[in-house]
């Protein structure tokens, strides 16, 4: 009988930014993969076949019952091997398909960052913590990104396994393939006066990642400060009148969804976060990798990346005047700005790509080589 995967997301976005090179891996060891994925339809590249899933942001749409629903009867049908969950929704509704299910696949659940932590509401974070329990017996292997959520997975058994990975890596190399010239020439169809001094966010436009912070710190930064905004997303609109309101809207930049990200670090001195939580983000590690400073909010994600004075700068999260402040410092000071863009780019080398691949594809190998009951609480 031939080894069948099947990857879940809430988006066919999430499995194209992050999961491509472990379908490959899948497929070279002769596996059939398959994807079940919601959003906006698109191809996946080597993926037998793709279904789309119904699943929506709200955690009680009926429309996510459903797609578990439909999961639980497509995985007694095609009689996986291996399930690999990802996104917190999708990775709940995959989990609850199997429950109760009689020789189920094995199940990893990779945790791209628990959606509360400590200074989430506690109703809030009572319900999330409640549905991670509900499906931690289905959970063969837990991988997590950043220490926070490792911890809290080990403290709360929730999964039969819990280890720390580094990211699902980043392809650096992409970043690389921009001409030296390409941030100057960008600069000047964007029309950027050479002697600005351009921050760099890119990000989906939600509640989470909160660029009206960012745009409020604009409102008490120099003139010459830019500040632009890649991406797209709910909040986009928003975020135009917010800065429209505040005075900057001349003074930041809406590209929209960009896909070649190396030109764009290229022409910034410095990249920015004002996330509200993070796994661990690819926009920081990129920006790092390209020798940018970092300014970001202090919450878990981004301090398993940035060591404060020494990689990054970090300020408290929502801080509109620490945010103000901690960017004027690199605006003032070369010097430090050289510093931190050295150390940062030394230190995150250790999540690229061809590092990681090794480390989370063996731990889906020892997952399928070991019983189920040999499984045990412990860290990698």
């Amino acid at each position: 009988m031939e080894n069948k995967v099947l990857f879940t997301a809430s988006t066919y976005s999430h499995i194209l930014n992050f999961h491509l090179p472990y379908l490959e891996w899948f497929r070279q060891q002769g596996w059939i993969v398959h994807v079940a994925c919601g959003g906006e339809p698109a191809p996946i590249p080597n993926a037998d076949r793709v279904i789309p899933m119904p699943f929506q942001k709200s955690m009680g749409s009926p429309d996510n019952f459903k797609a578990a629903a439909t999961l639980r009867r497509m995985i007694r049908a095609e009689n996986y091997t291996l399930i690999s969950t990802h996104t917190s929704l999708a990775a709940f509704f995959t989990r609850l398909a199997v429950k109760g299910m009689r020789d189920r696949p094995l199940v990893v659940n990779t945790v791209h960052g628990y959606l509360f932590d400590e200074s989430t509401p506690a109703m809030k974070r009572k319900v999330l913590l409640t549905a991670e329990r509900l499906v931690a017996t289905q959970t063969d292997l837990l991988l997590t990104m950043n220490q926070w959520d490792y911890e809290l997975a080990r403290r709360e058994k929730l999964g039969k396994r819990v280890v720390h990975i580094p990211g699902m890596g980043v392809d650096f190399s992409r970043l690389d393939q921009a001409a030296p010239e390409a941030g100057a020439q960008l600069r000047t169809e964007l029309g950027i006066p050479k002697d600005a001094f351009v921050l760099i966010y890119p990000a989906e436009f939600s509640k989470r990642k909160s660029q009206e912070v960012l745009l409020q710190a604009m409102a008490l930064l120099p003139e010459y400060v830019v500040l632009v905004l890649p991406g797209q997303g709910a909040l986009l609109e928003d975020c135009r009148r917010l800065a429209a309101e505040l005075g900057v809207a001349r003074r930041v930049i809406f590209p929209g969804q960009i896909r070649d990200m190396g030109p764009w670090y290229a022409m910034a001195d410095v990249a920015v976060t004002a996330s509200r939580s993070e796994g661990l983000p690819f926009n920081v590690m990129e920006a790092m990798h390209r020798g940018l400073p970092v300014v970001a909010s202090r919450v878990k994600g981004h301090t398993d990346l940035i060591q404060d004075g020494v990689t990054g700068l970090l300020y408290s999260y929502g801080s509109t005047d620490a945010c103000a402040v901690a960017i004027r410092h690199l605006v003032e000071s070369v010097s430090l700005r050289q510093k931190l863009g050295r150390n940062a780019q030394e230190e995150v080398e250790q999540y690229d790509i061809g590092r990681v691949i090794p480390e989370i594809t063996r731990r889906y190998s020892e997952l399928l080589t070991r019983p189920i009951k040999d499984v045990i609480y412990r860290s990698g």
